[in-house]
């Protein structure tokens, strides 16, 4: 497969702390509380985690995180030849009245996004629900878009997959633009 190298660990991990920072910042300056992250599977996961452990450093504080699978919300699946992955969602804490952070590697089109939407919401009402992501690559085809966005990118209408390898799942932090989405190839 011919893949092209975007940001290597370093720079992985400086995005992060970005990411980190912006919603400390909007912690503080807005007084947000009772707030908790919720990484919808599979890299937004770990990606929450490395986000709370930064915000419970830098704001003293402890921040809960969860996992989301939102396989049974996509509105492809009955479209699919086969069936997506399923991921444990594990939600340990009460969503009712808290600051809902959504974590997630990558923002496109937003259908991921408003899936997580409909599954967090089973889960009972938050105070308030923002989206924090890794990159978000443009071309929405939902009214969706990110709170927080660690990078953008624009590929001027090439096609291409923008994909964030975390080591917790992928044995290395970097970012690659390859030319298929390697999800789709049994659709």
């Amino acid at each position: 497969m011919n893949e092209k190298l975007l940001f290597d660990s370093r720079e992985v991990v400086a995005v992060i702390d970005a990411i980190a920072e912006m919603v400390a910042g909007e912690i503080k300056r807005n007084h947000i509380e009772n707030v908790a992250l919720i990484g919808i599977q599979l890299r937004g996961v770990p990606l929450a985690r490395r986000i709370a452990g930064k915000l419970n450093e830098t704001l003293k504080l402890d921040i809960q995180t969860g996992s989301l699978d939102i396989s049974m919300y996509r509105d492809d699946i009955g479209k699919r030849k086969k069936l997506t992955d399923i991921h444990e969602t594990d939600i340990a804490f009460d969503i009712d009245d808290k600051s809902i952070i959504l974590v997630d590697d990558i923002l496109h089109t937003g259908r991921t996004i408003r899936a997580a939407l409909d599954a967090v919401t089973d889960y009972g009402r938050p105070k308030l629900i923002k989206l924090a992501v890794f990159i978000d690559r443009g071309g929405h085809e939902f009214p969706i878009s990110a709170d927080y966005a660690g990078k953008t990118i624009d590929l001027d209408g090439k096609d291409g997959f923008v994909s964030l390898r975390l080591a917790e799942t992928d044995a290395e932090d970097a970012v690659y633009l390859t030319p298929e989405n390697p999800h789709t190839k049994n659709r």
